[in-house]
């Protein structure tokens, strides 16, 4: 997309967004802040991953949307994304699965699994990450983690799986 003057503040752990907010709140330059936003995965309850950011946002006293995907407030604009879509469970993993699942790559990925399975060895307990991590592993540079994969061009970036994430970041630097 190619966009100037976007700030991205990793929260590593959703448990950790709620003091995070608050203390963004409290850091000086929060004035100059016009949109925030929060992307966070569905995991197992998209639902419930909506309703914490929502939690979280009015803990910090920051406009909270109703839905995913809705600008509320003004200054700062504040929007949720929920991946890997408003009403499906999952995770960033599933939409970057998703958008190679063409790839001749992920045959093997799958035989992987199955060879796992066929042999009785345990499967890992989220299969998303372990998918991405096999397919990763079937690029160039092997030793990557997904966004650091982003920054290579290992994710088809024009691929339909990725239209909302564009189009949410769109919104909110076009209101």
């Amino acid at each position: 997309l190619r966009l100037q003057g976007i700030q991205i503040m990793p929260i590593v752990g959703k448990e950790q967004l709620r003091p995070n907010l608050n203390a963004l709140v409290l850091s000086p330059g929060f004035s100059q802040i016009t949109s925030l936003s929060i992307v966070r995965d569905a995991n197992a309850n998209p639902v419930a991953a909506f309703q914490s950011v929502r939690d979280a946002l009015r803990a910090a006293n920051l406009p909270a949307p109703d839905h995913p995907l809705k600008i509320v407030g003004g200054k700062p604009r504040v929007a949720v994304l929920i991946l890997p879509g408003e009403n499906s469970p999952g995770m960033l993993e599933d939409l970057c699965l998703k958008a190679v699942a063409e790839d001749p790559a992920m045959f093997c990925v799958e035989q992987y699994f199955k060879c796992l399975e066929q042999k009785r060895l345990s499967l890992p307990d989220n299969m998303s990450k372990a998918k991405v991590q096999v397919f990763l592993a079937s690029r160039p540079r092997a030793d990557l983690r997904l966004g650091e994969a982003a920054e290579k061009g290992y994710w088809p970036w024009d691929h339909d799986a990725f239209q909302m994430v564009k189009d949410f970041i769109n919104m909110l630097v076009n209101v």
